[in-house]
């Protein structure tokens, strides 16, 4: 894994950024290193970065960078630290990681409405911030210690998206730190290309700093729908999920509803949060397309009290908790979404299957809306043409062959099915298991994003097993 503590090269430039400060690296080899400065999400993958490191200031990211290049070693940012594959920590052995734990600035200007906020805030600190500031708000996940710096530069997608667009698309400045040490800004005015690929694949482009983002005003009523059968096979519930895909596939849903359906161990549940009185719920129509028998019910919540009933539901499956998982996914146009026959073999599948653990779920999350308004080459972001995703989890401790042929199985099913036009998945569902891994999260925008980093970092300083390589001269 990693060497022991020692005065190399790499430490010894990083101390001297540290100049005697306490708590502002760790290396490789120290006592509680993986547990108090690593803390991997995954712990199904090993990573041991050669230091990790909590800057203060984009002074010393860009000095800790220098010392990184000094000694030809790579260099991932962290903000939450919820990557599947421990990306956060470099993904593989001996990266320099950056913490950006300390990177805590919010501000709202109150005439623009813009927020400029600290690439080191979780998602529920931002809701609060906003709300506290002006009752304001942005598209994100429901997961509220995701860390933003990560999440808005991948996509960001939450139940809100079909109705604001992906949390990316909220980004109208970013300070970065780029591979030659340069403190920069970036805008659809200045350095424009790299504004460009941040919004969507910044692990491979540069250190976020801090985010100037767009905001909306708070809804001040939401509705919110859930639906669960338990004690059933999945077979049973087949035809439920049919008629739910229907329903969130229409291009005339109303986008102030975001949906998910989640199958579990004996049973599945629905969920779907409508950003809208009662009343317009019901003038929507959507109730008619739901199930209302006595499993399901509805709870009429104000912006802050809908996350966090998000958060909870969400809690029940993707824990913030580090743990070993297995995970797969695939993203899906509305052409390819599989039809009642195919939905039907692949529940019966399932249910015929050793699962190996009673930890394990699949969420089908519902897109489109607002986010396939933006063209696919407006941003690094490239799914713009989904309209739904699915993602698979398997857990266990450790997590076993059995549960990874599930889930892998799963998959394969899902693929075969669904036919050879479905392909590609959202970046932040990394894999290091895909085939043409980079080109799957990118799909047409990758040749772009090959010449832009060949551009802004040719040594490919900022890299991890899924990050953007530079093209080929």
């Amino acid at each position: 894994m990693g060497q022991g503590p020692s005065t190399s090269a790499l430490q010894q430039c990083i101390q001297g950024v540290a100049n005697n400060r306490a708590g502002f690296a760790a290396f490789a080899g120290s006592p509680l290193y993986q547990i108090q400065w690593v803390k991997p999400y995954n712990l199904d993958v090993l990573v041991e970065p050669a230091a990790v490191v909590r800057p203060q200031t984009a002074q010393d990211i860009s000095d800790i960078i220098k010392c990184a290049n000094a000694n030809n070693v790579k260099v991932q940012a962290k903000s939450g630290g919820h990557s599947y594959q421990n990306y956060g920590a470099g993904g593989s052995d001996g990266a320099v990681a950056i913490d950006m734990v300390n990177f805590q600035k919010f501000s709202m200007d109150t005439k623009t409405w813009y927020a400029t906020i600290g690439a080191g805030h979780r998602l529920g600190e931002v809701d609060k911030k906003m709300h506290a500031q002006g009752g304001r708000a942005m598209a994100h996940g429901v997961c509220p210690g995701v860390g933003l710096g990560g999440h808005a530069t991948i996509g960001g997608l939450g139940p809100m998206s079909r109705m604001w667009g992906s949390a990316l698309d909220h980004i109208v400045e970013v300070e970065v730190v780029t591979a030659d040490g340069k403190i920069q800004r970036a805008s659809a005015t200045q350095n424009e290309d790299l504004f460009w690929a941040l919004r969507g694949s910044a692990s491979g482009f540069g250190v976020i700093t801090e985010f100037v983002v767009r905001t909306h005003p708070e809804p001040a009523k939401v509705v919110q729908y859930e639906y669960t059968i338990k004690l059933g096979k999945q077979a049973d519930v087949a035809p439920l999920y049919s008629k739910w895909q229907a329903l969130m596939a229409d291009p005339k849903l109303d986008r102030r509803f975001g949906s998910m359906f989640i199958m579990f161990p004996l049973g599945a549940i629905i969920t779907g949060t409508f950003y809208g009185t009662q009343e317009e719920f019901l003038q929507s129509g959507i109730p008619n397309a739901l199930p209302q028998d006595g499993n399901g019910h509805l709870v009429l919540n104000d912006w802050l009290g809908a996350l966090t009933h998000d958060a909870e539901k969400e809690a029940l499956y993707l824990s913030g908790l580090a743990m070993p998982f297995i995970s797969r996914s695939l993203a899906f146009k509305r052409q390819d979404l599989l039809g009642p026959e195919k939905i039907k073999d692949i529940f019966n599948w399932v249910d015929a299957q050793k699962k190996g653990t009673l930890l394990w779920f699949i969420i089908f999350d519902a897109a489109g809306g607002a986010i396939e308004d933006v063209p696919q080459n407006a941003t690094a972001f490239a799914h713009r043409d989904k309209v739904m995703y699915y993602q698979s989890y398997g857990i266990g401790l450790p997590v076993t062959k059995t549960t990874k042929d599930f889930i892998t199985g799963f998959h394969g099913q899902v693929v075969q099915k669904a036919g050879p036009g479905t392909w590609g998945t959202y970046p932040g569902y990394v894999n290091n298991a895909l085939v043409d891994q980079q080109r799957q999260y990118w799909d047409s925008n990758l040749p772009a994003l090959e010449q832009i980093k060949a551009r802004w970092d040719p040594k490919d300083l900022f890299h991890n097993p899924g990050s953007v390589r530079p093209a080929k001269k």
